[in-house]
């Protein structure tokens, strides 16, 4: 006799909880993320299906196989990676598990997700992040990102926590690690020009002025090159 596992049939999509590193295209036109293990050469985006990172024709999840999207079912579980020298500058995905899965003792691996929300920690400084900016390493095609504060940007490029959510679609939220939400699309009551909301116009104008202070000071030092005045601005 063959084994037959119990089929689930949930009435509404099952939660879970992994890390991932959020990118950037190199157009700068989408944003995603990318696994921090067995799939991390395939970024993917906030509505996704996944693939064999094998090669192999067979649809995710396969039972003989380990491809498909991971997650856990516990927050803390999740959380618990961050502390990782390799992942700390990685984000915390809540998703939903979508299509077929297969469920373990400590999360599901499964053939379609929504990401819901991602919370970004700190900058590497320890202030809460304002931005996404370039870590210095990537995938083809795709730029890393890691969370920075303004201070730290230093001319790099970047997106404000907004802007990510923005970008990325398909109704992503974003979390800083001080807990402040910045949605995409409904900001709530406390709007201004285009829909942005008082979070957001703080973070963005944070990132504007830490841009003009690095711009200034290119051109402070370029003056003092010249033995001369530095151009007016």
């Amino acid at each position: 006799m063959k084994l037959r596992l119990p089929e689930e049939r949930p009435t509404e999509p099952p939660t879970g909880y992994k890390i991932a590193h959020p990118v950037l295209s190199q157009d700068g036109a989408r944003a995603g993320f990318t696994g921090v293990s067995l799939g991390g050469a395939l970024p993917y985006g906030v509505l996704a299906d996944a693939s064999c990172v094998y090669g192999l024709r067979h649809r995710a999840p396969h039972r003989r196989c380990d491809c498909g999207f991971h997650c856990v079912h516990d927050r803390t579980v999740a959380e618990a990676l961050l502390c990782t020298a390799e992942h700390r500058t990685a984000v915390l995905l809540e998703v939903s598990v979508l299509g077929r899965y297969l469920r373990f003792e400590r999360g599901f691996r499964y053939a379609r997700q929504r990401v819901r929300a991602a919370t970004v920690g700190p900058c590497a400084c320890g202030t809460v992040a304002a931005a996404l900016a370039d870590a210095g390493w990537g995938r083809p095609g795709w730029r890393a990102l890691v969370p920075s504060c303004a201070g730290c940007l230093r001319g790099r490029t970047s997106l404000s926590l907004a802007g990510f959510a923005r970008l990325a679609g398909e109704g992503l939220r974003v979390v800083a690690g001080s807990g402040a939400l910045l949605p995409a699309g409904d900001l709530g009551p406390h709007t201004g020009p285009g829909g942005l909301g008082v979070p957001e116009l703080t973070a963005e104008a944070a990132l504007l002025q830490a841009r003009l202070d690095w711009f200034q000071a290119q051109l402070a030092r370029l003056g003092g090159h010249g033995g001369g005045a530095g151009p007016q601005v």
